[in-house]
């Protein structure tokens, strides 16, 4: 009797082991501030290559731009010169320690139009319905609660606004699974929260980018 127990012991953890592979995504760890020197290496434009996304985006003087997960600012201090001089760009991140490394940095070098923004798991704090432009680089797959970050994402946007989103490729193994999608996993979740993909960028060596707009 034990041994059967055993047995259908076994076969309920290899259940819930299949369920949760192929159910739900779960998201990975939030990287915490003591990363913040990670994110600011000397090798890092030349392995992403950060001006493909700013001339995906097409970005011009004036426009409204929000990085959310903007961490130390690596990509937020490129939006703000690419919206310069009457741009506008909303740093958001859920770590304050994040946001005050990025405040250092974006003050040594000149740049006066960002905008630090502390948010929450299920809210960025963004204003709603002025933003051109949503970045998220590297930063969806570690959203804690994704569904109303969407939702939140939505309402942020004016009509006609789009999202850059970049994401680790899955085949990109230097980094851990958790911290890679495919792109049905990003369609997965992105079509049915109300986004319609636009087009999808390749050149990047390790990341893919996707654009989106509001729509079916």
């Amino acid at each position: 009797m034990i041994g059967g127990m055993v047995a259908r012991f076994a076969l309920l953890l290899a259940l819930l082991a299949c369920y949760t592979q192929q159910g739900e995504r779960v998201p990975a760890d939030v990287i915490s501030p003591a990363g913040a020197e990670w994110l600011e290496r000397s090798t890092r434009a030349g392995e992403e290559r950060p001006e493909i996304v700013i001339a995906a985006m097409d970005l011009k003087n004036g426009d409204v731009v929000a990085d959310v997960g903007a961490g130390t600012g690596f990509y937020t201090r490129r939006l703000a010169r690419a919206v310069a001089p009457d741009g506008v760009v909303y740093a958001n991140d859920v770590q304050a320690g994040m946001l005050e490394v990025l405040k250092e940095k974006a003050s040594a070098e000149g740049l006066s139009n960002i905008v630090p923004v502390l948010g929450g798991e299920t809210d960025p704090k963004l204003p709603e319905g002025k933003l051109d432009w949503i970045l998220l680089v590297d930063v969806y797959h570690e959203l804690q609660q994704p569904k109303p970050m969407l939702a939140a994402l939505q309402r942020a946007l004016k009509p006609g606004g789009r999202i850059a989103l970049v994401e680790y490729r899955e085949t990109w193994t230097r980094v851990r699974p958790a911290h890679r999608m495919s792109q049905e996993q990003v369609l997965a979740e992105w079509l049915p929260a109300g986004f319609r993909l636009l087009r999808v960028v390749e050149e990047m060596p390790m990341q893919r980018l996707y654009i989106f707009e509001v729509g079916s």
